[in-house]
C-alpha cells in the first residue's frame, strides 16, 4: 500500500537539467522532504503502545466489562490518529502556497502574501521543546507581520541531518521563486 505522505515523489536534485519543480501536478500538496528518524521513531512507539492498548481492550471485552473495553478502544484509536498526524506534520508546498501542518492545527499561507523565503541563523527550539539552541530556520517573510518560521534544523525531521535541511530549504525556496508574486 503506497503511503504518499511519507516520501516526496522524487528527491530534489539541483544537478539535473530538467524543470526546477519535478512534479507533474503542481496543484497537489507535496512535502519536499522525508520525515526524519525522530518523528518516525516517535510515531512507531505510539503505534506500538496502541497495539498493546488494543490487546488490553480485547482482553477486557472477553472478560465482560464492555465500558472498560470501549474506553481502551477509544484510547487506542486516539493513539493511532495521533501517530498518523505526527507523520503528516511538516511543511507542504503547492502552487497555492505553503501549508504548515502541526499536531493539532494546520495553517496555509498563499504565495501572494509571502515576499521572501530565506534561511536565517537564529535561536530555534530543540525537538519542539521550550529549550532553544542556535541553529538555522527557513522563514517566510510576509507582506504584513513578523517572519514565520517554517522549518528548523533542530526539529524532529532534521536533527543531525544538516544536508537534508539544506535540500528541503532549497526545494521550498525554488517553489517560492516559481510561484511568489512580488
Amino acid at each position: 500500500m503506497p503511503l504518499p505522505f511519507l516520501t516526496a515523489d522524487r528527491p530534489f536534485d539541483a544537478t539535473t537539467d530538467d524543470v526546477a519543480l519535478p512534479f507533474d501536478d503542481h496543484d497537489n500538496w507535496r512535502r519536499p522532504y522525508r520525515p526524519g528518524p525522530w518523528r518516525v521513531a516517535a510515531a512507531a512507539l505510539l503505534l506500538l503502545l496502541a497495539s498493546f492498548i488494543l490487546i488490553t481492550a480485547m482482553i477486557i471485552a472477553f472478560a465482560g466489562a464492555l465500558p472498560g473495553a470501549a474506553a481502551c478502544l477509544t484510547a487506542a484509536v486516539l493513539a493511532i490518529a495521533a501517530s498518523l498526524r505526527m507523520l503528516r506534520m511538516g511543511a507542504w508546498v503547492s502552487r497555492h502556497g505553503v501549508r504548515r501542518v502541526g499536531l493539532l492545527r494546520t495553517g496555509t499561507t498563499p504565495w501572494d502574501r509571502i515576499t521572501a523565503v530565506r534561511t536565517v541563523q537564529q535561536p530555534v527550539r530543540w525537538l519542539g521543546l521550550p529549550r532553544t539552541v542556535q541553529g538555522q530556520a527557513l522563514v517566510l517573510v510576509l507582506r504584513q507581520g513578523e517572519p514565520l518560521p517554517l522549518l528548523t534544523d533542530h526539529n524532529a525531521d532534521f536533527l543531525s541531518r544538516a544536508e537534508a535541511f539544506a535540500r528541503a530549504a532549497d526545494a521550498v525556496e525554488v517553489w517560492g521563486d516559481e510561484y511568489r508574486t512580488d
